[in-house]
């Protein structure tokens, strides 16, 4: 079920993100519009339900497992100093992941992504990213495929 109004149901492509994978229940899009974070990807539930009790237990197996391939293939390639995993729901409440790559140097770590920020990383986070973020994105594809 999409719900008008919701920017998850209704933008299946955005500016602010490039889809990276979709099955008939899920999608993974990489994070567009946060720079600074260029290892930053969304797992995103398709059809419109706030909470992850809202599914049925396949379902959430379903979700997860996306979640962790996602994570196993940001902590292979990249190597952080640590993986944040946050479904918020808070200004969005349409159920998706936040899986995103995080490092010493990143310019808000040790605090969250929407914290205050810590540094101003030189060169740019996506000059420091041990692998293209085109490869990065093949290689999410792949453990989401398989």
């Amino acid at each position: 079920m999409k719900v008008v109004g919701c920017e998850l149901c209704e933008h299946t492509e955005s500016a602010a993100w490039s889809l990276v994978f979709a099955d008939a229940r899920l999608r993974v899009v990489r994070v567009l519009d946060a720079p600074e974070f260029p290892a930053f990807y969304r797992v995103i539930w398709n059809d419109h339900v706030a909470e992850l009790s809202d599914l049925a237990v396949a379902d959430r197996a379903h979700l997860m497992n996306a979640v962790v391939a996602v994570e196993r293939v940001l902590r292979e390639a990249l190597s952080p100093g640590k993986i944040n995993l946050a479904a918020l729901g808070n200004m969005v409440p349409h159920l998706h992941w936040h899986v995103i790559a995080r490092f010493d140097w990143d310019s808000h770590f040790p605090q969250p992504i929407w914290g205050l920020r810590q540094r101003t990383p030189a060169p740019a986070a996506v000059q420091r990213m041990a692998v293209a973020l085109s490869e990065l994105d093949t290689r999410v594809r792949a453990a989401l495929a398989a």
